[in-house]
C-alpha cells in the first residue's frame, strides 16, 4: 500500500512532522478595507482568503425569515492547484463545499440576533495543498470576528487520517490525502466540545474511527489557540475588534 510510505522508520511524515503535529499556520485579520470583515490564513501550503459583508437587510423575497440568512460563496483561483486545467466556478465540488460551509458557520453564528438580515461570506482558495475545507472554515471564523458578527465561540476545522494502517495523522497534506487512507474532516466548537460538521472521504473501520476523530478534535483545539492568539494580536494592534466583546461563550 502507498500509505506505508507516509511514515519513515523514525516515525516522521514526508514533510518532517510527527503524526500528531499540525502544519505551520499563520493568519491575519483585516486584510481588506472594503468588506466588513476579512482574513487570510496559511495552513501549510494551503492559502485562503475570506471576506464577510453584513449583516445587511435581506432581499424582500427572503426577509420574511426570522433568523439571519448565511450566504456563502466558495471558489478556487485558477492557479490554486498548480495545474493548467481549472475547474469552472460553480462546479459540483464548489457547490458542495459552499453548502458545507453554510451549515458549519450557521452552527457558530448567533443567528437569532440578526432577524430579516443576511451575512455574505466569500472564500477564495489561492493555493490548495490539502484541507481546503478546514482552512476555509478557520479563515471564515476570523473574518466573522473581524466583521463584529456575534458568534457562540470559535469554530475550527481540522483533518485526520491514517498511515501504515493504524497510525492517526493530524492535519493531512494533499500528498497524504492522495496516498494515504481515508480522510476525516471535522469542524468543531472546541470550547463546548461539540461537532458542527464531519465528513469522511471513505469509510473508516469502526475500530479506527474513534482515534482518528480524537486526533481531528485535538487539532481543532490547537487551531482554536492559534486563531485566538491572532485575534488578540489584532485587538492590540487596532485597539478594538468591532463587537467581539459581545461574543457569548458556552
Amino acid at each position: 500500500m502507498m500509505s506505508n510510505k507516509l511514515l519513515s522508520d523514525q516515525g516522521l511524515r514526508l514533510d518532517g512532522r510527527r503524526p500528531h503535529e499540525l502544519r505551520k499556520i499563520s493568519c491575519k485579520l483585516g486584510v481588506f478595507s472594503q468588506p466588513d470583515g476579512s482574513a487570510y490564513i496559511e495552513q501549510g501550503n494551503t492559502k485562503v482568503l475570506a471576506a464577510v459583508y453584513g449583516p445587511h437587510q435581506a432581499s424582500a423575497k427572503k426577509s420574511s425569515q426570522d433568523e439571519v440568512i448565511v450566504n456563502c460563496q466558495y471558489s478556487m483561483a485558477t492557479f490554486s492547484t498548480g495545474e493548467r486545467k481549472s475547474r469552472p466556478r460553480g462546479d459540483r465540488k464548489s457547490t458542495e463545499m459552499t453548502i458545507n460551509l453554510q451549515q458549519t458557520l450557521r452552527a457558530a453564528i448567533l443567528t437569532e440576533l440578526y432577524p430579516k438580515s443576511q451575512i455574505d461570506v466569500y472564500i477564495e482558495i489561492l493555493q490548495a495543498d490539502g484541507g481546503t475545507y478546514c482552512a476555509s472554515v478557520n479563515a471564515a471564523t476570523l473574518a466573522l470576528i473581524d466583521a463584529g458578527i456575534c458568534i457562540k465561540e470559535y469554530i475550527c476545522a481540522c483533518t485526520a487520517s491514517l498511515a501504515n494502517g493504524d497510525v492517526p495523522l493530524m492535519d493531512v497534506s494533499n500528498l497524504e490525502e492522495n496516498c494515504g487512507g481515508p480522510t476525516l474532516s471535522v469542524a468543531a466548537l472546541p470550547t463546548s466540545n461539540k461537532i458542527a460538521f464531519m465528513e469522511m472521504s471513505q469509510r473508516f473501520h469502526l475500530d479506527q474511527l474513534p482515534k482518528v476523530l480524537e486526533h481531528a478534535q485535538q487539532g481543532c483545539q490547537e487551531i482554536r489557540y492559534i486563531l485566538d492568539k491572532a485575534v488578540q494580536e489584532h485587538i492590540t494592534l487596532m485597539g478594538y475588534a468591532s463587537d467581539w466583546g459581545n461574543v457569548v461563550k458556552n
